[in-house]
C-alpha cells in the first residue's frame, strides 16, 4: 500500500509536528503554511496574521499501520478544537484548528471526526475543513522540538508538556526508540 498524506493545523506547528513524529506508521512530518492568500509565505508573513495561512503539518503516513481516521482521533486529543483562532497563548488565525483533506474520502473522514470530537469537548468544536496550497516552512522550523527539546522557554512550557501527555496516552502507538 503506498504512502498517503494528511495536512492538519492545530496551533503552533512545532507542537503538532513533535507529536506525530513519535507515531508508528508516520514516515515524515513537515511543518508549513496552508490556507491563505500569499504565495510562498515566510514565517514573518504568517505571524503578521495578514496572509490567511495557518501553521500546519504535512504528514506522510503508511495507512497499513495508522489510518487517516486514527490521525484525526489523535489530532482531536492533542489540541483544543474549541478555541477559535487560538491554542493557549498563541492567538491569531494562523493558529486555527483546521483539516485540509487531500481527497473526497479524507473530507468525509474529517466531517465524521468533527462530529465524533464534539462528544469529547464541553464547548462547540470550531475546527474547519479547508483547502489550499502547501508551502513548507523554513528549514529552521523543521524538526524544531526534536533538535531543541525543552531547551527553549516555549518548548519547555508548551511543546514538552503536550508531547509528554501524548506519549503517556498513546504509549502503545509510539515508534520504538533505539
Amino acid at each position: 500500500m503506498p504512502m498517503e498524506t494528511a495536512i492538519l493545523a492545530g496551533g503552533c506547528f512545532w507542537c503538532v509536528e513533535a507529536i506525530y513524529d513519535d507515531l508508528q506508521g508516520v514516515a515524515a512530518v513537515e511543518s508549513g503554511y496552508i490556507g491563505g492568500r500569499t504565495t510562498n509565505p515566510t514565517y514573518k508573513d504568517v505571524c503578521g496574521g495578514d496572509t490567511g495561512h495557518a501553521e500546519a503539518i504535512l504528514i506522510h503516513f503508511d495507512p497499513a499501520v495508522v489510518s487517516y481516521e486514527e490521525l484525526l482521533d489523535i489530532f482531536f486529543h492533542i489540541h483544543d478544537p474549541t478555541t477559535l483562532n487560538r491554542q493557549g497563548n498563541d492567538v491569531g488565525t494562523q493558529y486555527r484548528s483546521a483539516i485540509f483533506p487531500q481527497d473526497d474520502a479524507q473530507r468525509a473522514a474529517a466531517e465524521a471526526a468533527i462530529v465524533k470530537a464534539a462528544a469529547l469537548w464541553p464547548d462547540p468544536v470550531v475546527t474547519t475543513i479547508e483547502s489550499g496550497t502547501w508551502y513548507p516552512a523554513e528549514d529552521y522550523h523543521q524538526e524544531y522540538y526534536a533538535r531543541t527539546g525543552d531547551t527553549t522557554p516555549y518548548c519547555n512550557f508548551v511543546v514538552g508538556p503536550k508531547v509528554r501527555k501524548f506519549r503517556e496516552k498513546y504509549a502503545d502507538r509510539l515508534k520504538s526508540r533505539s
